[in-house]
């Protein structure tokens, strides 16, 4: 991929050297390594948003709330080579869906990314490193510990930049999902119906943001043709590697469908490849599609 020269985003926030700005209570609430893996467990398995796990196991009755960040949001360095990667990914999915909305007579509204270590203060609760990526629509911000990468090549077996863009692409999708009052109707459902039909509506809210990546994907591609051979195979190979069946084997052994909340790895693959395939989001209707 690519990447290196590319136009980078304005919109990054650094808190890695902040301490998570905001002063988060790490060891005082009770929140530990063995705490947030039953966070993570319960969130691949059962389906349970793990920033209510670690509200519930860390004493409190919910996610934990945001405290106020301390001080100007602060600038990834200009030196710093992964964050340069991340703010150019972020700007080419700025500027497509920018494209994107304006054909719709709609405007964009930017998601900031937010690089943190360790712990931080979201509208969502308190973030953890240990879950990955994720996009809070509280505040409209995806939020990011590079140290993920590494978990991603290292750990799940999917490694390169184009694997990484993808996870990148994929939280911005769900902010795509928000603009578009997607995620609120989603969520009005999730209430109203069981945990089975709640389980169902969150794989296909999540099946679409991985084709809403594949339309980033082909439309990036046709302005900047800056992918290069292997590099739709490690997209690919991340959508795969991360599927529920995938990551629930790994974890505990057995395949448990009914609990998949992200969806199979041959769904996310098959979403990813038809948003790349045709570039147009009205492909990406995972709701009205009679199986996913």
């Amino acid at each position: 991929m690519k990447w290196d020269g590319q136009e980078q985003s304005d919109n990054v926030e650094d808190r890695r050297d902040s301490g998570g700005r905001g002063g988060l209570p790490i060891g005082g609430r009770g929140i530990g390594v063995g705490t947030i893996v039953v966070a993570l467990v319960a969130g691949w398995i059962f389906g349970i948003n793990p920033l209510t796990v670690l509200g519930i196991l860390s004493g409190g009755g919910g996610a934990p709330s945001a405290q106020v960040a301390d001080g100007p949001p602060q600038a990834p360095p200009a030196n710093d080579e992964q964050a340069r990667f991340v703010s150019v990914v972020l700007r080419s999915t700025e500027q497509v869906w920018t494209e994107v909305f304006q054909s719709g007579q709609a405007s964009y509204v930017r998601p900031k990314l937010v690089l943190f270590r360790g712990a931080t203060a979201t509208a969502c609760g308190t973030g953890q490193s240990a879950m990955g990526p994720f996009y809070c629509p509280g505040d409209q911000q995806v939020y990011l510990d590079l140290g993920f990468f590494d978990t991603l090549k290292q750990r799940l077996g999917a490694p390169g930049d184009f694997a990484q863009a993808y996870v990148i692409a994929h939280e911005v999708g769900h902010h795509v999902q928000q603009l578009l009052g997607i995620s609120e109707k989603v969520e009005a459902a999730r209430r109203g119906g069981s945990e089975a039909q709640a389980n169902a509506m969150s794989v296909r809210l999540e099946l679409q943001a991985d084709c809403f990546a594949g339309v980033w994907a082909n439309r990036s591609q046709q302005a900047k043709q800056w992918l290069e051979q292997g590099d739709v195979e490690e997209a690919l190979n991340a959508a795969s590697q991360i599927g529920d069946d995938t990551l629930q084997k790994r974890s505990q052994g057995q395949i448990v469908p009914e609990s998949f909340t992200h969806g199979s790895s041959a769904q996310r693959v098959s979403w990813f490849k038809r948003g790349m395939q045709t570039g147009r989001i009205a492909d990406c209707n995972t709701f009205e599609a009679g199986r996913v």
